[in-house]
C-alpha cells in the first residue's frame, strides 16, 4: 500500500487496484465489470452535458445525431477496461459535469482533481489549462465567478506543473524541452516492432493532427479491431466535415464555457500528442479522453446552426 503515495501512474494504480483484489478478493471478470461501471459513470456524464447544454438535434444522412454518435464503440471499449483510461475517462467526465454547477458540486470537481493527479499529472494540468482559459473567454458566466475560477484552475496548473515535468521526465520548461520530449517520444513509438507504428516525423502539423483525430482508416487495417476503429472513424470524418461546413467559430464564440473548456482541452491535447505518438492503437487510447469533448463540441455546431435557423424565421419581417 506505500505505492499509493510514493508516485503517480502505474505505482498508483497497483495500490488502487490492490482493495478489489486483494483485499476484496474479486476475481478478474469481477473487477472488469467494476471497471466498467466506473466508465459508464463517465459516459453518463458526458451524456447529461449534452442534453442539458445543447438545445437542438439534427439529422445526418437519415440518422438521428443524438444520442446514436454516443455508441461509438471505442468510446466504450476503452473506457471499461482495467486500468488507467477507464479512470480518467471518468475524471473528466465527473470534472466536466461539476463545472456546470461548481459551488454545488465540490466534492465531484476535488475527486476528479486528485484522482487524475494521482493517474495521469499532465492530464489533470491540460484540464486546468483548458477550463482555466474557458472562464477567460467568458461565456454565461459572472465577472467573479470569471476571475476567481480562471485564477484557481490556472494556478492549480502552475502549481503541479513541476509534477508533470518529473513524471514525463521532461528536463526544462522550455520550447526545447517539449519539442525533445515528444521527438523522443514519437521515435520510440514509430518503430517498425510496435505493430501498429506510424512515422509521423516527417508529417507536417495538420497531418499530425488529423492522424491523432481520425486514424487508423481503412488503409491502415490490420485486423477485425482495426475495421471497427476505421467504420467508427468514417462517422466522425463525415460528421466532422458537415459541421464545419456551416459556422464553427461563431458556434465556439457562443458557446457555454463547459463546451468551450472541452474544445480548449481537445486542443491542448491534441498539441501534446499528435506531435509524440506514433502508434494507432495508442492514438486511439490517448483520443478517447478528449473525443467526448469533439462530439459534444460537434453537437452544439449543429445546434448552433439550428438556433439561428429558427430565430431567423421567427424575426418580424421588416416592411
Amino acid at each position: 500500500m506505500a505505492d499509493i503515495t510514493g508516485g503517480e501512474g502505474t505505482a498508483f494504480m497497483r495500490a488502487f487496484n490492490f482493495i478489489p483484489a486483494n483485499l476484496m478478493g474479486m476475481s478478474f471478470l469481477s473487477n472488469t465489470m467494476f471497471y466498467s461501471m466506473l466508465g459508464s459513470f463517465g459516459i453518463t456524464y458526458f451524456f447529461l452535458i449534452a442534453a442539458r447544454l445543447v438545445p437542438y438535434n439534427i439529422m445526418i444522412r437519415g440518422y438521428v445525431l443524438f444520442p446514436l454518435i454516443f455508441f461509438l464503440p471505442n468510446l466504450h471499449f476503452w473506457s471499461a477496461g482495467v486500468g488507467k483510461d477507464t479512470l480518467l475517462f471518468l475524471c473528466i467526465g465527473m470534472f466536466t459535469y461539476g463545472l456546470m454547477k461548481p459551488f454545488q458540486r465540490i466534492p465531484l470537481l476535488v475527486i476528479s482533481i486528485l484522482l487524475s493527479m494521482a493517474i495521469r499529472p499532465h492530464i489533470t494540468l491540460f484540464l486546468m489549462l483548458g477550463f482555466g482559459l474557458a472562464y477567460v473567454f467568458g461565456g454565461k458566466v459572472s465577472p467573479f465567478q470569471r476571475f476567481l475560477f480562471s485564477a484557481v484552475m490556472i494556478g492549480i496548473g502552475i502549481a503541479i506543473l513541476p509534477s508533470v515535468m518529473e513524471f514525463a521526465k521532461i528536463e526544462e520548461a522550455s520550447a526545447e524541452g517539449f519539442d525533445k520530449f515528444a521527438t523522443g517520444k514519437a521515435e520510440v513509438l514509430s518503430r517498425a516492432s510496435t505493430g501498429s507504428a506510424i512515422d509521423i516525423s516527417s508529417y507536417p502539423f495538420p497531418l499530425k493532427v488529423l492522424t491523432f483525430w481520425f486514424r487508423p482508416f481503412f488503409f491502415d487495417v490490420r485486423n477485425i479491431n482495426g475495421l471497427i476503429a476505421s467504420l467508427e472513424n468514417l462517422v466522425l470524418v463525415i460528421v466532422f466535415i458537415k459541421a464545419m461546413r456551416t459556422n464553427p467559430i461563431g458556434a465556439f464564440k457562443a458557446a457555454p464555457f463547459v463546451i468551450k473548456g472541452l474544445v480548449i482541452f481537445l486542443i491542448v491535447g491534441t498539441l501534446a500528442f499528435s506531435q509524440s505518438l506514433g502508434n494507432v492503437g495508442i492514438m486511439i487510447r490517448m483520443r478517447n479522453m478528449f473525443l467526448p469533448g469533439l462530439i459534444i463540441y460537434m453537437m452544439w455546431v449543429f445546434s448552433y446552426q439550428q438556433q439561428r435557423i429558427r430565430a431567423s424565421k421567427t424575426r418580424p419581417k421588416v416592411k
